[in-house]
């Protein structure tokens, strides 16, 4: 453990301020594309909801001062002209301020309570605190003060419109501190145990830890590093609701749920440091899987959506994933992940396989990943190549785990899936110089400029050379200064926040720096490596980025980025390794 070490400092216009295991955040990000002036807390159970407003005052005019914030891993400041104003998480349903020079006022975000929507507020005599209690999170928020008073209390038992909160101020002999608690129905009143430092150095040793624990390799050649494992470390949550296992959740943003691919690239970035924590992100989407195979396309705290699948990586994912833990899978987890992986390739090869066909299709975009990419601008149930890659690798990892359990006939069974699959997509959908995609109604195929169509270089060693040298070819042409754009950038269908219409994204990066790898294309491997480390070095951690200016777009804490940026920093810091480099 690293004591003292304060971490990275970041902006919390693009990411928030929260700690591991948490359901709520401190942020001005209230939804997609809204920014507030003031900072919030913001719950994400039953979805995203700022619930109370954070604002530092004038002690002289009690109007809202002018601070300047800052924020590391383990604090969060206001400071002023007159003061600071700090937080600290205690726990992670919990956090302590205090403040100095500067009173605090804690409202209510909505002014309105209806029968169904708002947030209600009273004293709890009971506990001696103030709770609001709110309906869209369905949970309490209690407000005990430590030291200093409540100077004005407003909207206490109030209906319909009205101002609900308080403001905490000092007494003259020294600062206030206030607790704020994150509850369900009632505990015992609130008593502090510790103090505010010691909460904050056991939050930065907290942080340190994790650093310690997932990058125990980063050097001054990965700057980023420190950040991209506070993106994932503040993003985690506890079980609870739908979420069955300790998640990484997406963001604490808006896209604060598990989407079924986006899990296997955290799982990746934690497996060597954080073994079991790896398995539960590998494992969630799992433990949703429906009667016929299929997972879901996202879990999170109150919802488990149903009405599109992702992409079959899984198989990609756990062969890898089985080379990064340090401890290898028993027979009992490796019975369990094969039967999952089982069922969720049936899936593919039963309820998404035409009668007669020999490949699987996708119905919509969004059971790509690739939601509106122009594989599918002319048809969108489609057989497309990828699929049929991923199936590939996935009918192979089925075969190694079958081995594993010495079931040798299943292995021959799911080796001969997977050389028809691979020889059908060839026959089917391989042209002499690239993949078309084929619409399932009427038969028609037809190419496309998106980098999707080239996808299944992440086949690798599994490859013929002259395909696996096309695609390489090919996806070189997407390469921007930044990264791979997802739609060739001369296209007339490019879009510089097109979604999957041209910005760089984390996960196609990975999937075909991996596939050119493994293929023998190093050169062009390394030059996707270091220019997307580069842009997450200069950009951070967002959703997308545009391709040709690098500026990070959408939801701007992503951990699939993050934890993208950490795969590969730690293969090329074990690649520049003196070690590596006499072999």
């Amino acid at each position: 453990m690293t004591a003292a070490r304060p971490g990275p400092a970041f902006s919390l216009h693009d990411i928030p301020f929260s700690t591991h295991g948490s359901w709520f955040d401190i942020s001005p990000v209230l939804a997609e594309k809204t920014y507030a002036e003031d900072l919030h807390l913001v719950s994400h159970q039953n979805g995203m909801h700022a619930v109370l407003r954070l604002v530092p005052l004038d002690a002289t005019t009690g109007e809202r001062a002018e601070t300047r914030l800052e924020a590391t891993p383990a604090l969060l400041s206001w400071t002023g002209a007159a003061g600071r104003v700090e937080l600290a998480y205690e726990s992670p349903d919990t956090v302590r301020l205090r403040g100095t020079g500067h009173p605090l006022s804690v409202s209510a975000a909505a002014r309105t309570l209806t029968p169904f929507a708002g947030t209600y507020f009273f004293h709890d005599a009971a506990a001696d605190a103030y709770v609001f209690t709110s309906y869209e999170t369905g949970r309490r928020y209690r407000v005990t003060v430590l030291r200093g008073a409540a100077v004005d209390t407003r909207g206490s038992q109030a209906l319909g419109s009205a101002d609900r909160g308080l403001t905490i101020s000092a007494d003259a002999d020294g600062p206030w501190e206030m607790a704020v608690e994150e509850l369900d129905t009632a505990r015992p009143p609130y008593t502090p145990t510790t103090p505010f430092g010691k909460i904050v150095e056991a939050a930065r040793n907290s942080f340190a830890d994790f650093v310690d624990a997932v990058a125990p390799w980063r050097s001054s050649a990965t700057p980023a590093t420190e950040l991209a494992a506070y993106v994932v470390w503040s993003a985690t949550v506890r079980p609870a609701g739908l979420v069955t296992r300790p998640a990484v959740l997406m963001s604490k943003h808006w896209m604060d749920k598990v989407w079924s691919w986006d899990h296997c690239f955290n799982a990746l970035a934690l497996a060597p440091g954080l073994p079991e924590l790896a398995r539960d992100q590998f494992h969630l989407p799992f433990d949703h899987q429906d009667e016929t195979g299929a997972l879901p396309d996202s879990v999170t705290h109150s919802e488990v959506l149903h009405n599109f699948v992702k992409p079959p990586i899984h198989g990609w994912a756990f062969a890898r994933l089985s080379r990064r833990l340090t401890t290898p899978p028993s027979e009992a987890e490796l019975t369990e992940t094969y039967d999952r992986l089982e069922r969720w390739t049936s899936f593919w090869l039963t309820a998404r396989r035409a009668p007669g066909a020999a490949l699987p299709h996708y119905q919509h975009g969004n059971d790509s990943g690739w939601d509106n990419a122009t594989t599918f601008d002319p048809e969108r149930v489609v057989v497309t190549a990828d699929l049929a890659a991923f199936l590939v690798l996935q009918l192979h990892e089925l075969a190694r785990l079958a081995t594993q359990l010495n079931r040798p006939d299943q292995a021959r069974r799911w080796m001969r899936d997977a050389e028809a699959t691979q020889s059908a997509m060839l026959d089917q959908l391989w042209t002499g110089d690239r993949f078309v995609s084929r619409g399932v109604a009427g038969g028609a195929t037809w190419p496309s400029s998106s980098l999707l169509d080239l996808m299944p270089v992440v086949l690798g060693e599994h490859l013929p050379d002259a395909v696996s040298r096309a695609l390489a070819d090919r996806i070189e042409t997407h390469l921007t200064p930044h990264g791979l754009a997802t739609e060739l950038p001369t296209s007339p269908h490019y879009l510089p926040d097109g979604y999957w219409r041209g910005p760089i994204w984390a996960p196609a990066t990975i999937l075909i720096e991996d596939g050119l790898r493994r293929s023998g294309h190093h050169r062009l491997a390394d030059e996707i490596s270091t220019r997307f480390r580069a842009l997450c070095e200069t950009h951070g951690f967002a959703e997308n980025f545009d391709a040709l200016t690098g500026t990070g777009l959408r939801d701007r804490a992503y951990t699939w980025t993050a934890s993208s940026y950490l795969l590969l920093a730690e293969a090329h810091e074990n690649r520049d390794a003196p070690d590596a480099r006499k072999r």
